[in-house]
């Protein structure tokens, strides 16, 4: 199965190949909120792909225009409700300083 890492912090969690990013997040134990309920109605799981952006579901229209709204949006970034893990490993960061913990 693949792995995806949170980062600053580390934490990992093995997860089924089609797993969004978010849900990925809670089974690693990584904060990433999801205000909107991940119906991309807003950028608060925002992430920034480090590695294994290639094994990631497509980028879509709705994600993409969505993204257009995060703060700090970089080439890689994805927003964690959208982004489905392929069937590889993944590294995210979390950008900025959320403390959910």
């Amino acid at each position: 199965m693949p792995r995806v890492t949170f980062l600053p912090g580390g934490e990992t969690a093995e997860v089924a190949p089609g797993t969004l990013l978010i849900d990925a997040a809670e089974a690693a134990g990584a904060f990433l909120p999801g205000n909107c309920g991940g119906v991309c109605a807003c950028t608060t799981c925002h992430v920034w792909v480090e590695a294994g952006a290639e094994t990631l579901s497509a980028l879509l229209e709705r994600e993409d225009d969505k993204l257009s709204e995060a703060l700090g949006l970089r080439p890689e970034s994805r927003l964690g409700c959208q982004a489905r893990v392929g069937e590889g490993d993944v590294v995210v960061r979390i950008p900025g300083n959320r403390s959910g913990h």
